[in-house]
């Protein structure tokens, strides 16, 4: 999508200016008939729409649609951080763990070796 702020940018379907005036009744009856014809061939205009009439207010629209803009612009600006590599300070368990493990099997190894040669 080339434009990301009108979802609704393809040729032939509404703009913005288009849909406020037919929210607020002050479209033209042909503007409003071809409306109503995109809002029964599309249903993601159709409930567009309905959505918006139940909003009220195209100031409450305005309102809502530039806080949308601007977290959605913050959400997209957003940066992904890479995780942390784990480096030896955070795994010193892990390093003890397997030490001990080494001192039991030299120690196994050892009194294995010493109780075979008596």
């Amino acid at each position: 999508m080339a434009n990301r702020n009108n979802i609704l940018n393809e040729e032939g379907d509404l703009n913005e200016q288009e849909l406020m005036k037919y929210l607020s009744g002050k479209s033209s009856d042909e503007a409003r008939i071809a409306i109503e014809q995109q809002m029964a061939d599309s249903a993601f205009i159709n409930d567009a729409v309905e959505g918006l009439q139940q909003l009220g207010s195209p100031k409450k629209i305005q309102a809502l649609k530039d806080q949308l803009n601007k977290q959605l612009q913050k959400e997209t600006a957003k940066r992904t951080h890479r995780p942390k590599k784990r480096g030896i300070a955070d795994q010193q368990w892990l390093i003890v763990a397997i030490l001990a493990i080494l001192f039991l099997c030299i120690a196994g190894y050892l009194m294995i070796q010493f109780n075979t040669s008596k």
